[in-house]
């Protein structure tokens, strides 16, 4: 139980350190080009920050794996969204940019809301799922990516929306498939495709999002998709339990949680003074 907490932590302090590297990045590579560009990844691969940060989500991602085996769904997904609050102190401490006591207080709410459902949660094993759940995710994940190349060519206020909403969807997929996948038989399960399609779509959605967006409606739909869908579905078919007498406060940990998170929407993207901190003024 304390060794998956751990990870689901961990890997939160992985994710939001490298989101403050990324969204730097995101912007440096920003052009005028209409739609979802798939050529943004590789200019993005050129910043050696964007490096950097792959491989500091390659470690989260192994952590949130670990934990995903151990802990039920609602608890590690709210880790995963809370790697805002830890995206938000770093953006405080390396660039320079001022948290307001709103803000700080929301960092509070999310380390109090993931205490409580830390507190709630009972140990939860790697669940079984029926073999169309597994077919379902893949399905699910390849639709996502439709809507979301679809989406790229709406007015920029609804693309936002939309790509962020695909994105957070796709992080969702790809918790649950990490969950249910069967290690044993790794090439025939769909959940392994699931897996491989959701993560890397799912980042490059939401830089997309990000390029010319608003930041706030990209990051607060992403953690929206990210966790409540994922949550419902583990309680209802993988398994998913709080202990005993403790549901009540395992809703109000997630709310609590999720709720900070998104009032710390904002440091999605590091402000253009934080690019300036860096040295990234739009050029690389």
């Amino acid at each position: 139980m304390w060794v998956g907490l751990l990870c689901a932590l961990f890997s939160a302090v992985c994710y939001g350190t490298a989101a403050a590297m990324q969204a730097v990045a995101a912007r440096a590579a920003r052009d005028d080009r209409h739609g979802v560009d798939p050529r943004l990844l590789i200019r993005m691969l050129r910043q050696w920050r964007f490096i950097g940060s792959l491989g500091i989500d390659w470690v989260g991602f192994v952590a949130q794996a670990v934990a995903l085996r151990m802990l039920p769904l609602f608890l590690v997904q709210s880790a995963q969204a809370a790697s805002i609050a830890v995206t938000a102190v770093c953006a405080a401490r390396w660039f320079r940019l001022t948290l307001s006591r709103t803000e700080w207080a929301s960092v509070g709410a999310v380390c109090a809301g993931l205490a409580l459902l830390g507190s709630s949660a009972h140990s939860q094993g790697a669940g079984h799922a029926s073999v169309p759940f597994h077919y379902g995710l893949l399905v699910a994940a390849v639709l996502l990516v439709v809507f979301g190349v679809l989406a790229g060519h709406l007015t920029d206020q609804a693309r936002t929306v939309a790509l962020g909403l695909a994105a957070g969807l796709l992080f969702g997929v790809l918790g649950m498939a990490v969950r249910v996948v069967t290690f044993s038989s790794l090439i025939s399960d769909p959940a392994t495709y699931a897996v491989a399609i959701a993560g890397v779509t799912g980042g490059w959605l939401y830089a997309s999002a990000m390029q010319r967006g608003s930041v706030v409606a990209a990051t607060a739909v992403v953690l929206l998709g990210e966790t409540v869908p994922p949550a419902v579905i583990g309680l209802l078919f993988l398994g998913d339990h709080t202990r005993a007498g403790w549901l009540p406060a395992a809703g109000l940990g997630f709310a609590v949680a999720l709720i900070g998170a998104l009032l710390l929407a904002r440091f999605g993207e590091i402000t253009d003074r934080g690019s300036v901190v860096l040295g990234v003024d739009g050029v690389e």
